[in-house]
């Protein structure tokens, strides 16, 4: 069984940056395509970046694109994303989320999902 667990999430302040960590177990870590996903109050969750197992190939959101970078280092089982820029509307919980097979922005492809971590931007 894959297990995720996010870490990074906080409070900083508008322009800041802020980079979360994703660790996976339980899989080889290279098998596995990433995604992050975000969940803003009062809203449903939505697709962020994602990134394929061998790092080749990312995607983003376009409300993230040219400030969130995703990348991931499969020697430390680990991914992350780069958050820079940041503004209030990028409040949210975030979470990470894997697959095996079909990688996508549909939340559906993902077998896998963290608990989330916390990130608030003030303005």
């Amino acid at each position: 069984q894959v297990q995720l667990v996010e870490s990074g999430g906080g409070l900083v302040q508008t322009g800041g940056s802020r980079r979360l960590s994703c660790t996976a177990s339980g899989r080889t870590f290279s098998t596995l395509h990433m995604a992050w996903f975000r969940r803003a109050p009062g809203k449903e969750r939505e697709f962020v970046a994602y990134i394929y197992g061998s790092g080749g190939s990312t995607n983003y959101a376009n409300s993230v694109k040219g400030r969130f970078i995703i990348s991931r280092d499969n020697g430390k089982n680990t991914a992350y994303l780069q958050m820079n820029s940041l503004k209030p509307e990028d409040t949210a919980v975030y979470y990470c989320a894997a697959t095996g097979g079909w990688v996508s922005g549909e939340e559906s492809n993902y077998n896998y999902w963290g608990q989330g971590t916390q990130v608030t931007v003030s303005s």
